[in-house]
């Protein structure tokens, strides 16, 4: 795998690695529109949301056409909690614990497939130096 890029998410895990191509939504009005409104997403797709420090996060599914899987990482990238098959449209809390700074959207059921578990470990320039994986490592 290359060098980190704006629009991809790397992941590392025990199941090998992943790649998805992502929006990044780290601005309050681009987290709170996140995926709404979209009837499809391609496979290999994602929504990476970033906040400014680490904080307890909850999402919801509200105007969510499309079940998605949820993972959500601490300050340097490590998997937290994955939420697989969020239901479409439903207003329930999904809350993603304490210290979550990043949340990677992807659609439902990938994670599981993919084998995208806690531990996991995320690769984006947003992550910044002190990532797990950062971004200088080629391997």
């Amino acid at each position: 795998m290359s060098a980190c890029q704006p629009d991809r998410v790397d992941l590392r895990g025990d199941f090998g690695r992943a790649r998805f191509t992502v929006e990044l939504a780290d601005e309050p009005s681009e987290r709170s529109q996140g995926l709404m409104h979209r009837e499809s997403m391609a496979t290999g797709a994602g929504m990476l949301f970033a906040y400014e420090h680490p904080q307890s996060v909850a999402f919801w599914m509200r105007n969510t056409l499309i079940p998605l899987d949820m993972i959500f990482a601490d300050s340097v990238g490590v998997v937290m909690r994955v939420h697989e098959n969020a239901i479409p449209l439903d207003e329930t809390a999904i809350e993603g614990g304490q210290n979550i700074q990043f949340v990677l959207e992807i659609n439902g059921g990938l994670a599981d497939r993919m084998g995208i578990s806690v531990g996991s470990q995320l690769r984006h320039p947003v992550i910044g130096a002190n990532a797990a994986w950062p971004c200088d490592v080629k391997n």
